[in-house]
């Protein structure tokens, strides 16, 4: 590995920025000409131990920083910081160059690279993804959005072995060399339009996953998405090959469900026949599509048909995604806080079609409308209890389309509310359709707050 050199930033002390800043310090602790400089605009208990580390460790840091002095080689911006910040105004002054952590750890990085991004299901994909290589044989570390910064494994991980990463639009925004070997692009559909400022700007983030991509390379897009659908042109214009997937049928070289309901792929070498539908664990529509994006992926990759069909069958439902938390008085509970958009809690809605469903819906609006997903719960005959931050604005859109709904302050309130009103044989789902910075740190602590709040009372606790 070469050397890191120069006068290095790390703006944001989040989980991505931490990583990045504690690589920096160790390669400056090995020897190599860097200095490391640290900024966060917050401040809290967590930032203050995490700046006290990194201080120890031989960083400069500063939080509570509205300003940015002095001059840099590099800067690694967080992605919770968006572009139109002041903040991020003067970074842009102070440094020659700024980028993600996502990109600063494919430059340290010497493994092949495999990407999936996409507005749902990246984190099922990249998971699922992780799993069919790891059981066809492929040292395959899954790293990025879905938990592990990348450049904390690049030092782990070499040419032998394959870095699978979940990529945000917000980490692509700040990518130049970025090259994945093979992309996933799974759908663009409106989601943090307060950080890109429009649908176009956030679709054209997405796409840079494809920038640097060549004939080499593989592309895999679901052309059943409007948003993904409209990118295949450009993409195999640049000679990628393009692995089309559909769930309505078979796309010539592509992945797709065939008429008696086997997934999928059409290749080179012939038609492969993966597995039934009803094998896989994962419930609806679209984990059909995320499951044809995997493998197609994992083929793509060198992965055989027999590998993939068996990591098929065994991978399961993972945290945050419809997971199942329990059954209580006949009414089936789910997690999916990982719904933090509109047509997320859409997929939720048609994955659990057919059921006596109450949806809680709440949290922090990221510029999204909710009148698409009010139409489709008055047609399957939802209803819904509304919570958090976003309450007033998510009944005002159900309220127009005729959903029956009630109104709690906060997931606690919901959750109790909802054991109310469900009936037997039913679901509730937490599938909010927005971020859940109102209350809690993140989705993940949301799903665990309601998983544990469904257990207590299973056991009469509350």
């Amino acid at each position: 590995m070469e050397q890191l050199h120069g006068d290095i930033l790390v703006v944001g002390l989040g989980t991505s920025g931490e990583a990045a800043a504690r690589y920096c310090v160790q390669r400056a602790a090995n020897g190599d000409p860097v200095t490391v400089t640290v900024i966060d605009s917050s401040d809290s208990d967590t930032l203050r131990v995490r700046a006290q580390h990194l201080a120890e460790a031989g960083a400069s840091v500063c939080l509570s920083a509205s300003h940015v002095a002095g001059s840099y080689d590099l800067a690694i911006a967080s992605p919770g910081i968006p572009p139109h910040a002041a903040l991020m105004g003067e970074v842009r002054e102070a440094a020659v160059e700024v980028i993600s952590e996502l990109e600063f750890a494919y430059r340290r990085s010497d493994s092949p690279w495999l990407a999936v991004t996409g507005t749902n299901g990246k984190t099922t994909v990249t998971s699922l993804l992780g799993h069919l290589l790891q059981t066809a044989g492929v040292s395959a570390t899954v790293v990025g959005n879905i938990g592990t910064p990348a450049i904390s494994m690049v030092d782990e991980v070499g040419p032998a072995g394959a870095l699978v990463a979940e990529v945000s639009s917000f980490q692509l925004a700040l990518v130049r060399d970025f090259h994945p070997r093979v992309s996933v692009l799974l759908n663009i559909t409106p989601d943090h339009l307060d950080w890109h400022g429009s649908i176009e700007r956030y679709a054209l983030d997405k796409s840079r996953v494809f920038a640097r991509q060549n004939t080499e390379d593989t592309a895999v897009i679901d052309r059943d998405d409007p948003g993904a659908a409209r990118m295949i042109g450009a993409v195999r214009s640049q000679g990628v090959r393009v692995v089309e997937v559909s769930i309505g049928s078979v796309p010539e070289g592509g992945a797709g469900l065939a008429p008696d309901g086997t997934l999928t792929l059409d290749t080179t070498a012939g038609t492969l026949r993966l597995v039934h539908r009803d094998e896989l664990l994962l419930k609806g529509d679209h984990n059909v599509s995320n499951a044809l994006a995997a493998s197609a992926a994992a083929h793509a990759f060198g992965a055989t048909a027999d590998a993939i069909a068996t990591g098929l069958r065994t991978f399961e439902p993972i945290e945050h995604r419809l997971e199942p938390v329990g059954v209580l008085r006949g009414i089936e509970y789910f997690n999916d806080s990982k719904a933090t958009n509109p047509d997320a809690a859409l997929k939720a809605l048609a994955a659990l079609a057919g059921r006596d469903l109450l949806m809680l819906l709440g949290g922090r609006n990221k510029g999204a409308h909710f009148g698409e997903l009010g139409r489709a719960m008055a047609r399957a005959g939802a209803r819904a209890i509304v919570f958090g931050e976003a309450a007033e604005e998510i009944a005002g859109d159900l309220q127009a389309t005729g959903v029956a709904f009630e109104r709690a302050d906060r997931l606690a309130d919901a959750v109790r509310m909802a054991a109310g009103l469900a009936k037997s044989g039913g679901a509730v789902v937490l599938s909010p359709a927005c971020a859940s910075f109102d209350e809690f740190s993140g989705y993940a602590e949301r799903g665990s707050v309601f998983r544990r709040l469904v257990n207590e009372m299973a056991e009469g606790d509350v």
